[in-house]
């Protein structure tokens, strides 16, 4: 069986390293906001060169102490993508203010400039671009367009930890972001996790309060926070996988590249776009056809993992039935949920069993 995603590579080369760091937090005795978090921040935020990164304790909790940075509340209104999952939209009813979806470029998936622009009203105060896949959102394009209405941009970026866009590595680009360390993203801890990035002192500032139940000095509270502190031990896992990153993100392109190659000219079957001025990590290599359930099936008939990222588009979950979305209220993301497969691609993922994936694949559409 090949499974559609594992850790046994990653868990091989880097067991004792782990073992040695949960050794050393464990003999430190210091257990909550200390060394690790401080050494984490410092150090990925050196990796994408954005000024400061906050620890968070996950993704979810990264976006929405983002938007309240930004005093987004009742009344305000948050452009984003149709097709995101559904952390993005919960993000913004967390801080009270209105989900205003906006379809995807059809071939990238991501979310389309060209449409943001008829979306904006008066109550307009952000735009939340989703880096969907690993691959970067046009950037330039969303830059301009909020610099044009004065609107503010929050990325984001749970999927694309080091892709770029322009040669800017994604998370930088807007006033605030937000991303997740879940195991299963490309910088992946050993449970839940998170950060911001800013090149705001203030907004730093901020979210450093913010997470730690609004205080930033033992008993002084200047806001009313939350506890949403990363953990001291996850922060010192995602410092042993941070040396790593490089080497498993030029692991999947290399096996994407595979795939592209293999896998080109077969009818009926959509190969991830590439976009231009976009440096993609590969997160998923989502391909897509009509056929996708059959496919699916026959993929899991010859040993093979796949999943579908994601089934049910935020407007037709029951958790959104307030908003008044259709079937057909959002055309371009109901297609991509319906034809969307998802395939293996992740560090260790041997020659072999590449091989065997995309021989399956073709046995399919003959």
């Amino acid at each position: 069986m090949i499974p559609f995603l594992s850790f046994e590579y990653q868990q091989r080369l880097l067991r004792e390293s782990l073992l040695n760091k949960t050794a050393k937090v464990f003999d430190s005795k210091y257990y909550v906001l200390g060394k690790e978090i401080e050494n984490f921040e410092n150090n990925f935020a050196s990796k994408i060169r954005s000024r400061y990164c906050v620890g968070i304790s996950n993704g979810l909790e990264a976006l929405i102490i983002s938007l309240k940075a930004l005093g987004i509340g009742p009344n305000d209104e948050v452009i984003v993508p149709s097709n995101t999952y559904i952390a993005t939209w919960l993000a913004v009813s967390q801080v009270g203010a209105k989900i205003i979806p906006v379809e995807p470029c059809q071939t990238t998936y991501n979310l389309d400039p060209n449409k943001i622009e008829e979306n904006i009203s008066g109550r307009t105060k952000v735009i939340m671009p989703v880096h969907m896949y690993g691959q970067a959102c046009n950037m330039t394009k969303i830059m301009s367009i909020a610099e044009k209405h004065s609107l503010y941009v929050v990325e984001d970026n749970a999927q694309a930890q080091l892709a770029k866009w322009d040669h800017q590595f994604t998370g930088t680009f807007g006033n605030i972001n937000g991303t997740s360390f879940y195991p299963t993203k490309n910088l992946g801890a050993y449970g839940e996790a998170g950060c911001i990035t800013t090149d705001s002192f203030e907004l730093m500032n901020f979210a450093k309060a913010y997470r730690n139940y609004g205080s930033t000095r033992k008993y002084v509270n200047t806001i009313k926070g939350t506890n949403a502190r990363l953990d001291e031990l996850q922060a010192g896992y995602l410092n042993v996988k941070l040396n790593f990153i490089e080497k498993f993100t030029e692991e999947r392109r290399k096996i994407a590249n595979y795939y592209l190659k293999n896998l080109d000219g077969i009818d009926d079957l959509t190969l991830p776009l590439q976009a231009k001025n976009s440096h993609s990590v590969f997160h998923l290599f989502v391909i897509r056809t009509k056929n996708r359930d059959a496919l699916q099936k026959h993929l899991e008939k010859n040993g093979i993992g796949t999943s579908i990222h994601y089934p049910i588009p935020p407007h037709l979950q029951k958790a959104y039935t307030e908003l008044n979305f259709r079937k057909g209220s959002f055309p371009i993301s109901e297609e991509l949920a319906e034809t969307s497969l998802s395939i293996p691609l992740y560090p260790g993922l041997k020659i072999e069993d590449q091989k065997k994936i995309i021989n399956s694949i073709r046995q399919f559409f003959n």
